[in-house]
């Protein structure tokens, strides 16, 4: 991204946060182009409302001045995997959650149905991991 708004490439950005990495690297690609006065629009790449609900938050931040390219889930999934799904309203709008978190209720029963293969991690306890941590920097 640096590379394009150094040569002047950008009139906009249509940012997929799936493809460029996730959060972080949406937020530092949205803090280079409000920088650099380079408006964004944000689309999916087929997400569930999961995926999708960190999208719609990122389009509320002050660089997101095109409208996203998202369609509702109804139009991909015959049942999504939060509720209540997010709709777009007659005016083409999407009303951005504001409950903590995604901001929308994951139904765990339809993950669970619709998982193929699962893979529990141990998490490490905080305390071994922090000792652990102070000692390989020594």
């Amino acid at each position: 991204m640096r590379s394009a708004l150094d040569i002047d490439a950008c009139r906009n950005v249509n940012l997929k946060p799936g493809r460029v990495g996730g959060i972080a690297a949406s937020l530092e690609i949205h803090q280079l182009c409000f920088e650099a006065g380079i408006p964004l629009w944000c689309g999916g790449m087929l997400e569930s409302g999961i995926g999708r609900a960190p999208n719609l938050a990122l389009c509320t931040l002050p660089g997101f001045t095109h409208p996203a390219d998202m369609s509702q889930s109804s139009v991909l999934y015959q049942e999504d995997l939060v509720h209540p799904s997010y709709e777009v309203d007659a005016e083409g709008s999407i009303c951005v959650s504001s409950e903590p978190g995604l901001g929308y209720e994951v139904n765990e029963d339809l993950v669970e149905a619709w998982t193929v293969q699962r893979l529990d991690v141990p998490v490490p306890d905080a305390k071994e991991a922090l000792r652990a941590s102070t000692i390989n920097q020594e």
